[in-house]
């Protein structure tokens, strides 16, 4: 049989990527078989192996159809299962990963972290560089992701990810890692003690930037925000300097999908919130050592740097306090109601040049009747692009749409040229006129700025006060504002 053939080139890919050792060889190419419902092997030699293991999955799966192993529709559960296989089991990559990080630091071990979700292809690499990406003019960075599912409803997004009474408790959770049922075998996480308390980091398989990972509590409890969550996430910057690392706000429509388990999510990019310069400064009696400011963006954000945590936490505390807090019927911000509480924040960190730097988002979810899907959401004229919730990584100016819009907006780029929207593209009719505003001879580059500016004009949605607002608010709480 072939298949017996991409077995063994399988296992010679694992020896050389995965560090399979050679004696476990005999053990696991017969866990495969069994897997697979065989029971002889034979093989002949193995030459050289193809290093992309997307590649090598194609052939083997195509092989094993071909020879009735497995249907094709069977094909990503088989190949899922097999990679978990020949991966190394949790506590030894886990204690490998542990050792780059004591020997050769923490970039090291980040690196190989993730070349192994590569190789083991948890991570999807080969299907995530093919998702259209490019950097605006206006600053921010646009992404079509071609593997995330689309949720347009934010209550279905939060039980889509979220699993009643079942096991797992959740998708985020531990007991994720070797669930084939869930598609999980290759799934591996690593020890993360943070602030003295135990959480753990995994890569997310939709990589919606450089590394992108979740850092998980590994006690199953609510994602919350308090004055402990700003030393937890410096704590994390002080382990892994080359990252960035955020927690999204903890309120439904605001936030992440994943409300009922407690985590952060960051990585290893350089997102656009942080190249943004402050706009106006602010400082208080007592703190002239941080360097504070409302920050020249479309959203509410206030930055606070320095090199002391405490005085950064009292700070932070001091403004994520008053904003919980605060109303306004003028802006129709609601802190609380019998729904429940509707202020929260995104706070982000990263070190820059040995200081940290911690952005401050102002979040707000009350919804009204004019704007049933958040007042400080996507309003509706730019639900045709977006109309999922705006979580950690929009708000922070990378936005991630769906799928969808490769071939819509092909579509309607194809209508541009011929000077006339079809009748069944009249949801596009904004992007249509707007796009063909800014056309001067290249349709696809006018509609990318378009797609920029409706991101922009998002962000300005979700704003809670303008400059002026922002500044006010700050006063009130015993700030000077330049």
């Amino acid at each position: 049989m072939k298949t017996f053939q991409k077995i063994a080139e399988l296992l010679v890919f694992a020896q050389k990527h995965l560090e399979l050792d050679v004696h476990d060889v005999p053990f696991v190419r017969n866990c495969i078989l069994d897997g697979l419902g065989l029971t002889t092997f034979e093989a002949s030699p193995v030459g050289e192996v193809n290093d992309d293991i997307d590649a090598l999955l194609r052939e083997f799966s195509q092989v094993c159809v071909e020879e009735r192993v497995f249907e094709g529709d069977m094909a990503p559960y088989y190949c899922d299962k097999i990679m978990g296989l020949l991966s190394l089991r949790p506590s030894a990559l886990n204690a490998r990963f542990q050792e780059v990080y004591e020997k050769e630091g923490a970039f090291r071990a980040t690196e190989w972290l993730y070349r192994y979700a590569v190789d083991s292809n948890y991570v999807k690499k080969a299907i995530l560089d093919k998702n259209p990406r490019f950097d605006a003019e206006n600053g921010l960075v646009v992404t079509i992701n071609l593997a995330k599912p689309e949720f347009r409803d934010p209550n279905k997004a939060k039980s889509g990810n979220a699993v009643a009474g079942g096991y797992p408790q959740c998708v985020i959770c531990r007991d994720n890692e070797g669930f084939t049922v869930r598609g999980k075998s290759t799934l591996r996480t690593v020890d993360m003690d943070i602030a003295g308390e135990k959480w753990f980091w995994q890569f997310s398989p939709y990589g919606y930037f450089y590394q992108h990972g979740i850092c998980v509590n590994t006690e199953h409890i609510p994602m919350h925000i308090d004055r402990q969550t700003f030393y937890n996430l410096m704590d994390f910057v002080d382990r892994f300097p080359h990252y960035f690392i955020g927690c999204n706000a903890c309120l439904a429509r605001i936030g992440g999908s994943v409300l009922a388990h407690d985590h952060y999510q960051g990585g290893g990019e350089t997102l656009p919130l942080f190249k943004a310069p402050i706009a106006e400064h602010f400082t208080m009696t007592g703190y002239e050592d941080l360097t504070m400011g409302i920050l020249d963006w479309p959203g509410t954000v206030l930055r606070i740097v320095g090199s002391d945590k405490d005085r950064i936490v009292e700070v932070g505390e001091k403004i994520r306090q008053a904003w919980v807090n605060y109303t306004d019927m003028n802006r129709q911000i609601v802190a609380h109601d019998e729904n429940g509480d509707h202020n929260s924040i995104s706070p982000t960190v990263m070190k820059q040049d040995g200081k940290y730097v911690l952005n401050i988002i102002l979040r707000c979810n009350v919804t009204s009747e004019r704007y049933p899907d958040g007042i400080f959401h996507a309003h509706p004229e730019f639900h045709i692009i977006k109309k999922e919730s705006i979580g950690l990584i929009e708000a922070q100016g990378l936005f991630i749409l769906p799928g969808r819009l490769v071939q819509q907006l092909d579509a309607v780029e194809k209508c541009i040229e011929k000077g006339k929207l079809d009748d069944s593209l009249a949801d596009f009719g904004m992007i249509y006129e707007e796009t063909k505003a800014l056309c001067q001879g290249n349709v696809h580059e006018a509609m990318q700025k378009e797609l920029a500016s409706v991101c922009y004009r998002i962000l300005e949605n979700t704003a809670v006060f303008t400059r002026s607002e922002t500044k006010t608010f700050l006063q009130n709480l015993g700030f000077r504002t330049e």
